[in-house]
């Protein structure tokens, strides 16, 4: 096996920056989600709107824990290239590897958010269908 170097974690930086950016994006659509719920359920509440809802606040929590993972790669990419930097190949891996298992479980978490989402339009449309 080839030794770390230096650029190897600073190549995650690129793909959790924009990781980071599009979930920001996301985070910010929901907060909008929010407040169009909030005036629909001050209006009156339903079923439907009750399960969206739910449905959000799941999706605040995925997307929360989806971003701390994302943060967690990026600042255990800056530690190992720290330590590889002061010549500790073996710390300097071992944090390159929590770094990669950090946007591993980010990026499972998009999925599963991904997912949610889904069932979240699903009931927009089974509403829309009755």
């Amino acid at each position: 096996m080839e030794p770390l170097t230096i650029t190897t974690p600073a190549l995650l930086f690129s793909a959790v920056s924009l990781i980071l950016l599009a979930y920001t994006n996301r985070f910010l659509a929901y907060a909008q989600i929010v407040r169009n719920l909030y005036a629909e359920y001050k209006k009156g509440n339903n079923d439907v709107l009750l399960d969206q809802i739910k449905n959000l606040r799941t999706r605040l929590y995925l997307t929360r824990a989806m971003q701390i993972f994302g943060v967690l790669s990026l600042f255990f990419s800056v530690v190992s290239m720290f330590f590889i930097y002061i010549n500790q190949p073996i710390f300097g891996t071992s944090f390159f590897s929590l770094g990669m298992l950090g946007l591993i479980i980010s990026l499972g978490l998009s999925v599963w958010e991904i997912q949610i989402s889904v069932k979240a339009l699903e009931l927009h449309l089974k509403d829309m269908e009755e």
